[in-house]
């Protein structure tokens, strides 16, 4: 009798368990659904925000037909993991632009750029870059921070467009 009595309150127990676990599970199922509907109406999930960009890129390379490039090649950095382990990455990239002297503007104020490449890399890990998302946050980060020295750098030069790099190709990452 005192075995029953013992089996009895052993299964009571973990009833309430379950019941704590299977409220766990809706209350984390219900978090998910408003976190995803939340994404999906700011536009984020449904492609709604590069399809503006796309658009306004497209609006921007019509009305300037004739693109320039210049190249940034070979650049050996230091970046670190997760895990605080140091790795090697060599870059290289393109600069897509609509002024004629972006060459050399990019020759002459190389050591602005690399300095500019070399902050942004260093605040990322290694697992960030490897991603799509983390090269294209990074993509969009070079472009902003490589107009805003070429726009400092011409400000007295009537004949530079500002903002005139238009787009950032990486012709080489490789991580190790």
């Amino acid at each position: 009798m005192a075995d029953e009595n013992e089996e009895v309150k052993q299964s009571g127990g973990g009833k309430g368990l379950i019941i704590v676990l299977v409220v766990l599970v809706v209350i984390l199922l219900a978090a998910v659904g408003i976190g995803g509907y939340l994404l999906l109406s700011s536009g984020i999930l449904n492609g709604q925000n590069q399809n503006g960009q796309q658009q306004v890129q497209n609006q921007e390379s019509s009305n300037s037909s004739e693109t320039y490039k210049a190249s940034i090649n070979d650049l050996v950095l230091n970046i670190t993991n997760a895990k605080g382990r140091e790795k090697l990455m060599k870059l290289s990239f393109s600069i897509k632009s609509t002024e004629p002297s972006i060459e050399a503007l990019v020759e002459e104020y190389k050591p602005e750029i690399v300095d500019s490449v070399i902050a942004q890399i260093s605040s990322r890990s290694s697992e960030e870059l490897l991603t799509v998302g983390g090269k294209a946050l990074l993509k969009e980060e070079l472009l902003d921070d490589i107009n805003s020295i070429i726009n400092e750098v011409t400000s007295n030069n009537d004949d530079v467009k500002k903002n005139n790099v238009k787009q950032i190709l990486f012709t080489s990452f490789v991580i190790k």
